[in-house]
């Protein structure tokens, strides 16, 4: 088992060895969590409820990889949240304990009912279930949320079936969100996950020229299936636990190379090294698409004016603590 530091943690599921005791007997949300949105935090919530009225502890069951990610290799699916940040955010809406199962085509395999009787009431000895309206499982996805209340009933163990959770009118699904994403819209994704979408990462060595422009800047180089639009953004990083405003540019700088795609942060009077540190950068609101500039001078002012309106926009935004 793996401890963060705010006490979540979590446990790889091996099928051929069993669960230890302690972990047994858990209240069980189900799902991918992928973005850890809103909606699952109304699977949390009644986790946590029947948790209290049973008196277990609540926990996760999740998936790793992606299952779309084994059926369709060719097409990498834009994830939200790695595993670690996943698992910490869980862990932050009351379920301390994420179980992993691994997810690959044997697993695929295995029929519904299996999964139900072997895996969560055998295995995991779940006191309860909780699952999303829209919850499939089991070979071909045949399991359903109906299937699986039926099939716990007889054993006496709760499920619950949470509705669709809707923002201003729409259900929230971790695909909305990448859909806002990849057209640059950080403030409706965020209005969808119910804070800023963030990213972590090592800040890496670049090319200094943000230096020499008077703008140095902490470059992340984000998952190859990151699709967020190219573009400027004003941006909050932690470091060291602490939230600082800054403006980023995510793109292949075109006024110098179209390279790899990564995220050049500039942190607002910040001075430090931040060469291999492990930072968060919380995407809050677009400001432009990247462009390319005829000379450095026309690039300089229109960085000055994107720090300004970056942070005209941070000074308005009420801090968050994701």
């Amino acid at each position: 088992m793996t401890s963060s530091a705010d006490a979540s943690s979590s446990f790889v599921l091996d099928l051929d060895k069993p669960v230890p005791a302690a972990l047994r007997g858990c209240v069980v949300a189900l799902g991918n969590f992928d973005g850890v949105h809103r909606g699952h935090a109304e699977l949390a919530r009644e986790a946590v409820d029947l948790a209290g009225t049973l008196g277990r502890q609540a926990a996760a069951l999740t998936f790793e990889p992606h299952p779309r990610s084994v059926f369709k290799p060719e097409e990498p699916v834009f994830r939200l949240t790695p595993p670690a940040v996943k698992t910490e955010l869980l862990g932050g809406l009351g379920l301390p304990l994420t179980f992993v199962l691994p997810f690959d085509r044997a697993v695929a395999a295995i029929q519904a009912e299996a999964f139900v009787d072997d895996l969560l009431l055998g295995r995991l000895g779940a006191a309860g279930l909780v699952c999303g309206y829209d919850f499939h499982f089991g070979q071909g996805r045949a399991g359903s949320p109906e299937m699986l209340q039926e099939r716990c009933a007889g054993q006496g163990v709760p499920v619950v079936v949470v509705p669709p959770f809707a923002w201003e009118g729409e259900p929230v699904s971790s695909t909305l969100i990448r859909t806002a994403l990849e057209h640059g819209d950080v403030a409706r994704a965020a209005g969808l996950i119910g804070r800023p979408w963030f990213v972590r990462g090592v800040v890496a060595h670049g090319d200094k020229r943000g230096r020499e422009l008077g703008y140095p800047t902490a470059n992340l180089h984000l998952p190859r299936d990151c699709r967020l639009k190219y573009g400027i953004y004003a941006v909050r990083m932690k470091i060291d636990g602490i939230w600082h405003d800054g403006v980023a540019s995510f793109g292949s700088r075109p006024t110098f190379d179209d390279g790899a795609p990564r995220l050049e942060t500039f942190v607002f009077d910040f001075a430090g090294d931040l060469y291999g540190q492990q930072v968060d950068v919380a995407l809050v609101a677009w400001l432009r698409g990247e462009a390319k500039f005829d000379s450095l001078e026309a690039l300089i002012t229109q960085m000055d004016a994107d720090s300004a309106r970056a942070r005209e926009i941070l000074s308005t935004t009420p801090p968050f603590l994701p």
